[in-house]
């Protein structure tokens, strides 16, 4: 086999055989398929897409090329992945929530990914924090505090890491095959019980419109159910930024918050959908409401803070951090506020134009090599349909300097859309799968 005749097949829409496609993978492992070649074979699949049977096939191999997990815990292994989007810090609200009701999370996360904001990059805003760690050393954290929010070891989908980072420079990250196998062989690969995806579709989603949402849906729920992992997917809006912050250390800052300071919020409600949801996939809950019940009592007790602080200290953070989370995350060198240039009311937002712009301010990366300035970013959002005065703030600027300021200003005023009041979406559009 070579990797230049299975990527004629998929440019040609032809079909790459199971065995070929384990090559592949091994061979993206391995080295033996070189970035050139990988580049050209996520762009096919881009454009001509893979068959349901090649997604299971290429997912499977991804997860078999490195190592795949077991665990002999007291309660069920379950997990959550976003497709990404602006603002989207479920994960770190979810996973100490989850853990504080019996349930284990060994999560694994990426970096940030075109216009979206990385779980890592954010966890990595708190000083010390080391996400990076092998698998001896998450299994005891797991065991331990009862969630770790890790990235991929060397040994975790191997072939997956080559193709993601690929991706993110070439392009293709849109490909709704490629996201499934991607987020499933590392998924897989943790030995998870259960999976709860949150698909997002609108401006600042990879998929903006609600048929390619569903697609996107359909394949993870099918293919993790095929490979034995309880699952089902929501379809959650992302027509403005998530949580009210963009950006790595703010968003920390906006879970702190939350963690310490329960309030009724956008980022509560989805996180508790979700996390009620995958406790029934796990097994602990009859119900999605009663799960939610449990999950609130955990959010609002400090129980979970417990446990986002057990978390950071077993990843190399300050012990205590929702104590003094404030004196230890990083500021930008310039913070002020956007004004309104018209008043009426917050018709639209451009989530890809708003992500971008923090990934330009430094906040994500245009190149591989990219260092990431964790304190940049957006902060305080005015949210869809909220009316607003000319002159009213519209959101809080983090930048690193005067200039990166002044052309994230632009960026984010051409992003949102002030006029006649519009009808805003829900939350959550759709459940998919069980």
């Amino acid at each position: 086999m070579d990797a230049r005749t299975i990527i004629e097949r998929v440019r040609d829409k032809s079909e790459p055989t199971q065995a070929e496609l384990s090559w592949f993978a091994r061979g993206l492992a391995s080295g033996a398929v070189s970035d050139a070649q990988a580049g050209a074979f996520a762009m096919a699949a881009l454009l001509n897409g893979l068959s349901e049977e090649a997604v299971v096939a290429l997912t499977l191999a991804m997860r078999d090329s490195g190592d795949v997990l077991d665990w002999a815990l007291d309660g069920p292994v379950i997990d959550k992945h976003s497709t990404g989007g602006v603002g989207d810090n479920v994960s770190l609200m979810l996973a100490p929530i989850v853990a504080a009701c019996g349930a284990y999370v060994p999560m694994i996360s990426g970096r940030g990914l075109g216009h979206t904001g990385g779980t890592l990059d954010k966890l990595e805003a708190i000083p010390g924090v080391v996400t990076s760690v092998d698998e001896t050393h998450l299994k005891r954290i797991v065991k331990d505090v009862g969630c770790a929010i890790v990235g991929a070891s060397k040994r975790i989908a191997p072939a997956d890491k080559r193709l993601y980072a690929i991706r993110d420079v070439s392009g293709t990250v849109e490909s709704v095959d490629l996201i499934t196998a991607s987020i499933l062989s590392k998924k897989l690969a943790a030995g998870l019980d259960a999976l709860i995806s949150d698909v997002k579709v609108g401006s600042g989603a990879f998929m903006r419109k609600p048929d390619d949402a569903r697609a996107q849906a359909d394949a993870l729920v099918a293919t993790a159910n095929f490979a034995g992992c309880n699952s089902i997917a929501l379809i959650s809006d992302m027509n403005q930024p998530l949580a009210n912050a963009a950006g790595n250390a703010v968003e920390i800052a906006v879970i702190m918050e939350t963690l310490t300071a329960p309030a009724n919020s956008r980022l509560v409600e989805l996180t508790l959908a979700l996390g009620g949801e995958v406790l029934v996939l796990g097994g602990t809950d009859a119900t999605a409401e009663s799960a939610a019940v449990r999950l609130r009592d955990a959010l609002e007790s400090g129980q979970a803070a417990e446990k986002f602080d057990a978390m950071i200290a077993a990843l190399g953070g300050p012990k205590e951090f929702s104590r003094d989370w404030r004196q230890r995350l990083p500021e930008a060198n310039v913070i002020r506020e956007i004004p309104a240039p018209d008043a009426g009311w917050v018709r639209a937002m451009d989530g890809y134009s708003i992500g971008l712009a923090v990934v330009r301010m430094g906040g994500g990366r245009l190149h591989e090599a990219d260092r990431v300035d964790p304190s940049v970013g957006f902060s305080d959002f005015v949210t869809l349909g909220e009316k607003v005065e000319k002159g009213q703030p519209l959101v809080r600027l983090h930048a690193a300097s005067e200039r990166a300021a002044l052309l994230a200003e632009r960026a984010f005023l051409e992003a949102v859309e002030i006029g006649e009041a519009a009808e805003v979406p829900p939350l959550i559009h759709e459940r998919v799968g069980g």
